[in-house]
């Protein structure tokens, strides 16, 4: 979805660093071979992503929802040399293509993989996160930010994904679309929690950074 004219996005795109070669390859692959290929975070918000990452310089990343990849490789160009990214997904199917991608870039050492439940493995991490990006689940946003928060230290960094749910957020609510639901009750306890200083920027689907107080 776009919130400025396409012709002005297009510049925009135009005038932002490049996506690199071994991720336009993961990107034709993945249109290629795997169902909806529509959740890869794309070209420019990968750029945002690896940014982002950089200007934190994470030594612990954690991403909620893996899809084939895509992101946590954008964001692994920003950890610490001795760093590490820990991505969860669902998808055992997708394990195998995700590592080929992980293998084949600088950060493969550096990215460690979890099948399974997020709710259920992050309990499990005995890590503080530096940044935690959250692309999985709607329903579960709100339990995952509550099961992550007390992991993150006072500057860490929350980014959370889709939250404008291609513009649904400011549609009429069907009683049914329990991912609209969650997503507007998120947005808002974002907005109003005391732990976090929150700004919702209109990129493609919605993106949020919420820096921990």
């Amino acid at each position: 979805m776009h919130f400025i004219p396409q012709e002005l996005d297009d510049y925009v795109v135009a005038h932002s660093e490049q996506e690199p070669e071994l991720l336009q390859r993961l990107t034709r692959e993945t249109y290629q071979k795997i169902l909806q290929p529509r959740m890869l975070s794309g070209a420019f918000q990968g750029r945002i992503l690896s940014m982002i990452a950089k200007l934190i310089n994470p030594k612990n990343i954690l991403e909620i929802g893996t899809y084939t990849g895509y992101s946590a490789l954008c964001l692994a160009e920003g950890l610490q040399k001795n760093g590490q990214l820990h991505t969860i997904d669902i998808n055992e199917e997708l394990i195998d293509f995700q590592r080929k991608y992980f293998d084949m870039s600088d950060y493969g050492k550096q990215i460690h993989q979890h099948l399974g439940q997020a709710l259920d493995i992050i309990p499990t991490l005995d890590l503080k996160f530096d940044l935690v990006f959250i692309d999985a689940d709607k329903p579960n946003y709100i339990n995952y930010f509550h099961t992550i928060i007390d992991k993150i230290d006072s500057g860490g960094i929350i980014l959370s994904d889709n939250v404008l749910w291609s513009g649904k957020v400011l549609e009429k609510l069907n009683p049914k679309d329990q991912s609209t639901k969650i997503l507007l009750e998120y947005n808002k306890l974002l907005n109003e929690d005391d732990r976090l200083e929150t700004v919702l920027l209109p990129i493609r689907d919605g993106l949020t950074i919420s820096r921990v107080k």
